[in-house]
């Protein structure tokens, strides 16, 4: 499994595929720790689906009501749509995120306050 680290809108990633050479797709896995809930966002021009591998959480996309989502559940979020994933369970919450087309840092968009110029100088 690639090396793990910490990313600044509150989950663990790995990324196990996101070559220049292959843009149509990236693919990451991800960890909320238990309590975590990652930072409403959004990805510019990039769909991206969540598959969960383990844990229970709670999604969010765009105005949708909010669901529940644990282990074989695969959530669809559209390109530009805000979305947060909370953990509110006892282990952690893991998923594949998988990006069409490839995730690129241009196209995150943080959508909390305070957050903004930061997550620019990383």
């Amino acid at each position: 499994m690639p090396d793990e680290y910490w990313f600044e809108e509150g989950c663990w990633i790995s990324e196990w595929w996101n070559r220049a050479h292959d843009p149509m797709l990236s693919m990451v896995r991800a960890r909320v720790p238990p309590g975590g809930t990652t930072r409403r966002h959004r990805l510019n021009g990039i769909t991206e689906r969540y598959a969960v591998l383990g844990g229970q959480g709670r999604i969010e996309v765009g105005d949708a009501p909010p669901r529940n989502v644990g282990p074989g559940d695969v959530v669809l979020i559209p390109a530009g749509a805000a979305q947060r994933i909370s953990n509110g369970g006892a282990e952690d919450l893991v998923f594949f995120a998988i990006c069409t087309p490839r995730f690129t840092r241009g196209a995150y968009e943080d959508l909390e306050p305070g957050r903004q110029e930061m997550l620019r100088k990383t």
